[in-house]
C-alpha cells in the first residue's frame, strides 16, 4: 500500500507565509539566472494579488537578494550539510531560497522573530509536500540561538558584510579608497524616489504644492529646478496629475544628463540607447528640437512612445543599433547626441539587487568593448563642432574614466570639455551613489569644428 503524501495546509491570502513563499520563487528564479524584474512579472500574472500582497512579496524578494552574500553566509554555518543543487527541479532549489527569505526576515524584524520562523515553516510545508518542515524549523530556531556567534562572524567576512560579491568588493576599494565602504553600504540601501516636474506644464513648486495637498511628503532638491524627492515611495497611480503627464520618475543623477547636453532651440539632436525614455522627454522638456531616439528592442521604444503621449511631447523613434548607422542614419549630421550606453549599472545596483549576483567579473570587458564601439560609431554622426554627452550608471573606471581617455587619445578631433558648476576630473565627472541619487558618470566631448 502506497504511503499518503501530507497534506499541505492552506495559506491565506494576506498572510506572511505566503509571502515568503511567493518570494522564495522569486529568488530562487533569480538564482537560476532569471531577471529579478521579470520573475516578479510571473508571479503577478500566476496569481491574484493586491497591493499589500505585491509589497509584501517585493520588499521580501528585494530584501534577500540585496542580503544573499550575508544569508547565504548564514545558511552555510547552520546547515548540517549543504542542500543537494544539482539538478534543476530539485525542491531544494525552493527550501534554499525560502530559508535565505526568512534569515533576511528575522534579521530586520528581530521583533517579530517567532512568527517568522512559525510562518516560514507553514511555507515549507508546500516545498516537497512538507518533507523540510523539520529542517526549516531547526535551522531558524539555531539561528536565534546562535545570534551573536554569527553576527560577529559576519563583521569579519567581506561578503557577508558589505554583501557584494568579493571582486566587486575588490574593484570599488581599488577605485575609491576613501570613499568604497559607503558606496557599498548604498548599494545595499533602499533606493530613493524621485520626480521631474514636467517645465512644458508646470513649475517644481506647483507640483510640491499639489504633492502635500495629496498628503504626499516630498521635497525640492534643487531650488530653482524641477527635481523633487518622495519621502517615502509611492505607486504613481497616488502622483497627482501623473498620468496626465504632471511628472516623471526620474533619479536625480539620471537628471543631470539633459542639462548637461546643452541642447538648444532648432538642434538636430539624437538619444542613441533612449528606453524607456526618460532623457528623452527631459531634453524635450528643456527645449524644442528635433530629437530622434532609437532603442534595438520594439517593446523598449514602444515605452519610450507611451512616456512621449502621457508628458504631451513628439519626436522620432526608431527600432535601431545605433552602432550601425548605415540603417538609420540620413545623413544629416547630429549636433548633440546622448549616449546613455549599457553598462555593468554598478551604480544602480540597490534598485536591481539581482544583478550584483547575476553579474560576473568577466562582463565588464564585454561591456567596455560594446561602449567603445557606439562612442566609435556615434561619433562619426556628430557634426563638426557638436557636443555628445557619453553615460553610464556604473561606478566601474574601466567603463567611465578608462573610456574616455582611451577615445581622446584615439581620436585628435575629440575634446573633453569641462562641466559646467561641476568639478570632475579631465576625463569626466563620476557621481557616486548617495542617499538622495544613484552613481553615474558624465563625460561630454565636443568634435573639432
Amino acid at each position: 500500500m502506497k504511503s499518503r503524501k501530507p497534506s499541505r495546509p492552506a495559506l491565506a491570502s494576506d498572510s506572511l507565509a505566503l509571502a515568503l513563499l511567493k518570494a522564495a520563487e522569486v529568488v530562487a528564479d533569480v538564482l537560476a539566472g532569471l531577471n529579478l524584474d521579470a520573475s516578479l512579472a510571473s508571479c503577478w500574472q500566476a496569481g491574484d494579488f493586491t497591493s499589500g500582497q505585491r509589497g509584501a512579496v517585493q520588499d521580501l524578494a528585494y530584501g534577500t537578494l540585496r542580503q544573499y552574500g550575508r544569508g547565504d553566509f548564514f545558511l552555510a554555518r547552520l546547515l548540517r550539510s549543504p542542500l543537494d543543487l544539482s539538478q534543476k527541479d530539485n525542491p531544494a532549489l525552493l527550501l534554499r531560497s525560502l530559508l535565505l527569505a526568512a534569515l533576511y526576515r528575522l534579521e530586520t524584524h528581530p521583533e517579530s522573530a517567532h512568527t517568522t520562523v512559525d510562518q516560514a515553516v507553514s511555507a515549507s510545508a508546500w516545498v516537497a509536500h512538507g518533507q523540510f518542515r523539520a529542517l526549516t524549523n531547526a535551522v531558524l530556531r539555531n539561528r536565534l540561538r546562535r545570534d551573536a556567534e554569527l553576527l560577529a562572524a559576519a563583521a569579519i567576512d567581506s561578503v557577508a558584510c558589505h554583501q557584494h560579491p568579493g571582486w566587486w568588493i575588490d574593484r570599488i576599494r581599488a577605485a575609491y579608497p576613501d570613499d568604497w565602504q559607503d558606496v557599498l553600504a548604498s548599494g545595499n540601501a533602499r533606493p530613493p524616489m524621485t520626480l521631474r516636474a514636467n517645465r512644458r506644464k508646470i513649475t517644481g513648486s506647483a507640483y510640491l504644492a499639489l504633492l502635500h495637498a495629496a498628503g504626499i511628503g516630498a521635497r525640492l532638491l534643487r531650488q530653482d529646478g524641477q527635481a523633487i524627492l518622495l519621502d517615502h515611495p509611492q505607486r504613481v497611480g497616488n502622483l497627482p496629475g501623473f498620468g496626465e503627464g504632471l511628472a516623471t520618475v526620474q533619479d536625480l543623477g539620471a537628471q543631470h544628463a539633459a542639462l548637461l547636453l546643452d541642447v538648444q532651440p532648432g538642434m538636430h539632436v539624437l538619444d542613441a540607447c533612449a528606453a524607456p525614455g526618460g532623457k528623452t522627454t527631459h531634453l524635450l522638456e528643456l527645449s524644442d528640437i528635433n530629437l530622434l531616439s532609437l532603442d534595438m528592442k520594439p517593446e523598449r521604444v514602444e515605452r519610450i512612445r507611451e512616456n512621449l503621449d502621457r508628458l504631451g511631447l513628439q519626436a522620432e523613434f526608431k527600432v535601431a543599433d545605433c552602432r550601425k548607422p548605415q540603417q538609420w542614419w540620413d545623413k544629416c549630421p547630429f549636433e548633440r547626441i546622448l549616449a546613455d550606453v549599457p553598462c555593468s549599472a554598478s551604480g544602480v545596483v540597490r534598485r536591481h539587487p539581482d544583478s550584483k549576483w547575476l553579474r560576473r567579473e568577466n562582463d565588464i570587458a564585454g561591456f567596455v568593448s560594446k561602449q567603445a564601439e557606439i562612442l566609435e560609431a556615434l561619433w562619426h554622426v556628430l557634426a563638426p563642432g557638436g557636443k555628445m554627452l557619453y553615460c553610464t550608471c556604473s561606478l566601474f573606471p574601466e567603463e567611465n574614466q578608462l573610456q574616455i581617455v582611451d577615445f581622446i587619445a584615439n581620436h585628435d578631433d575629440a575634446e573633453c570639455l569641462p562641466l559646467a558648476g561641476i568639478q570632475g576630473s579631465a576625463s569626466g565627472w563620476q557621481l557616486l551613489p548617495q542617499a538622495e541619487q544613484d552613481g553615474f558618470f558624465y563625460a561630454l566631448l565636443q568634435k573639432s569644428s
